[in-house]
């Protein structure tokens, strides 16, 4: 029998889980090469997934913390979008990819791991990207490390 190692998997699946919203917090702090922060705009930011699906999975989220959509200001809500817009165009310019996901997942019943905290997901998708490592082992292969991912993509909004 082989085995397969995946730590960033099972590190985020153990985890304490913070008490506050991440969405909130790391904004609101002075760093945001550490939490890999892209882009801030007016009402939104991008931030990097920690625990990406893809190299490049991005998440845009208003810096006001509500949990629906329909909550979203005019100004927040065209900004988020603009936002997205723009972020398609920067990891397209960058990794070139042949397709994306793009979504919220709003309340935990529908997937949202910040049901809090309305954001969008913007995953990066290559042809051949889905491979057997899922099916199988429940593991998904990152081909980057997130430090080098920021890199490529920090100062291109």
């Amino acid at each position: 029998m082989k085995q397969i190692w995946a730590p960033w998997r099972i590190e985020y699946i153990q985890m304490e889980k913070p008490e506050g919203c991440i969405l909130c917090e790391k904004p609101g702090q002075n760093s945001d090469a550490t939490n890999y922060i892209l882009y801030r705009g007016d009402k939104n930011f991008v931030i990097m997934n920690s625990y990406p699906y893809n190299s490049g999975h991005l998440m845009i989220a208003p810096y006001r913390h509500i949990a629906n959509l329909e909550e979203l200001t005019d100004e927040e809500l065209h900004e988020h979008i603009e936002i997205v817009s723009r972020s398609v165009k920067v990891l397209r310019q960058v990794f070139n990819p042949d397709g994306f996901n793009i979504g919220m997942n709003v309340g935990r019943i529908a997937g949202a791991g910040i049901d809090k905290h309305i954001h969008t997901h913007i995953v990066p998708r290559w042809e051949g990207d889905t491979n057997f490592m899922p099916v199988l082992s429940d593991t998904k292969v990152i081909n980057e490390a997130l430090a080098e991912t920021y890199k490529k993509l920090k100062g291109k909004f």
